[in-house]
């Protein structure tokens, strides 16, 4: 899973989240970046207001957390997501012996991004396409 530092550095880096079923996120901001939550059809879904989308935390009656702005949370994009985002500048993953390797060729150029993991790699290869 990719660590609440790196999926920061994403969020900061200008990548936007339209959150779907299935996604990941923590309440940041409020010394929850350890509770990890899913979005899913039951307990956790995306309720459109036309203040804009609130994150409703169904059926919790024992946590005093109804709903949270989708401002306050912050996506934590998982492995397949990341792989998704590089999109054709992404040329292959391999690994090192201690990680990973993320290889983009973008316009005839080949660079590589290392990670201890796969997601890791792939936010690395990310961060650099979004800073670019």
């Amino acid at each position: 899973m990719l660590s609440i530092a790196t999926a920061r550095a994403l969020h900061e880096a200008g990548l936007p989240w339209t959150p779907a079923r299935g996604d990941s996120f923590v309440v940041a901001g409020r010394d929850m970046d350890d509770e990890v939550f899913v979005l899913s059809d039951m307990t956790v879904e995306v309720h459109e207001f036309p203040g804009g989308p609130v994150i409703g935390f169904n059926g919790t009656t024992e946590w005093a957390l109804d709903s949270v702005e989708k401002s306050e949370t912050l996506w934590v994009p998982a492995e397949h997501q990341l792989r998704e985002l590089l999109g054709e500048a992404f040329a292959g993953l391999a690994p090192t012996g201690d990680g990973y390797r993320v290889t983009l060729r973008v316009a005839g150029v080949t660079t590589g991004f290392n990670g201890p993991e796969p997601a890791e790699a792939y936010a690395a290869a990310l961060l650099h396409l979004l800073r670019s």
